[in-house]
């Protein structure tokens, strides 16, 4: 008598599966924690530099120069500095890039589209979990900032409290930058498939775009608003945009949503019909 044997097929993939394995896929790269421990000390010590450098030669500044300090906010501009920027948008670039690109080199993604060929839903899941993760580094070195630089001018009295006009824009606008540069560096190195060539390129469109448009002709102004690193810029200021061109706080938060959903749409789609 032959026994009869019934096929037993696996239970589709939930969402909430797919997260849970990218999640456990990017903390087994011993490379996050590191990216992620030193891009936050490098930005940390670019913000704490120049307000060491503020608080060091306060007494050197004449009086005119610490009034107008204290009354513009200028401290702000301490909390996050532009050199901190890059950093930030590099380092978290770079992450949101390899995420991807790392398993195209390896060709570990054919394994994972084998186990789950609904490809668009595992790019979701990766997507919301780089998002997640970008998010909160982008929070923690944001405010770690914010409160290490108001503590050090704090001493001749120019430090400003969390709860000052235009404070919770600058660490959010600051935190935010992490999630949008992470999720271009994605979309990048899904187009690109190779983790040099996305970081590359990632560089050439999150900063040197920027670096070659101007605010004095219309064109210009237009395209340097729709970037990411000019639309910090302008959350940074609290009054109006010193350009001839003005924008509006408003737009640039448009800008950061539109970057990162066409980032998110990008990475999940590209996906779908190419080979692997």
């Amino acid at each position: 008598m032959t026994a009869l044997v019934l096929p037993v097929s696996e239970p589709r993939a939930r969402f909430r599966d797919l997260v849970a394995a990218e999640w456990c896929k990017l903390w087994s790269l011993r490379s996050t924690g590191w990216s992620l421990l030193l891009a936050g000390l490098a930005v940390a010590a670019f913000n704490v530099g120049q307000a060491w450098d503020h608080h060091r030669y306060w007494n050197a500044y004449d009086e005119e120069s610490r009034v107008a300090f204290v009354r513009d906010g200028m401290a702000l501009w301490d909390a996050f500095t532009g050199n901190a920027v890059m950093v930030l948008m590099l380092a978290t670039a770079g992450i949101g890039a390899m995420a991807i690109a790392g398993e195209y080199s390896s060709g570990s993604i054919r394994t994972t589209f084998a186990a789950v060929p609904a490809r668009r839903s595992v790019m979701g899941a990766k997507v919301l979990v780089t998002a997640l993760v970008l998010t909160g580094f982008g929070a923690v070195v944001a405010l770690g900032s914010f409160w290490a630089t108001q503590a050090i001018l704090s001493a001749h009295g120019a430090g400003l409290p969390i709860g000052h006009p235009g404070a919770w824009r600058v660490v959010a606008a600051s935190a935010l930058l992490a999630p949008v540069s992470g999720l271009v560096g994605m979309a990048l190195g899904t187009l690109l498939r190779n983790g040099a060539a996305a970081i590359v390129a990632s560089v050439v469109v999150l900063l040197l775009l920027p670096a070659v448009t101007s605010e004095r002709r219309y064109w210009s102004a237009v395209l340097a608003h729709l970037q990411p690193r000019v639309a910090w810029e302008r959350l940074l200021q609290t009054g109006e945009w010193p350009a001839p061109f003005p924008w509006t706080a408003g737009g640039a938060w448009l800008v950061y949503g539109a970057w990162a959903l066409g980032a998110a749409l990008v990475a999940v789609c590209a996906v779908h019909h190419r080979d692997q």
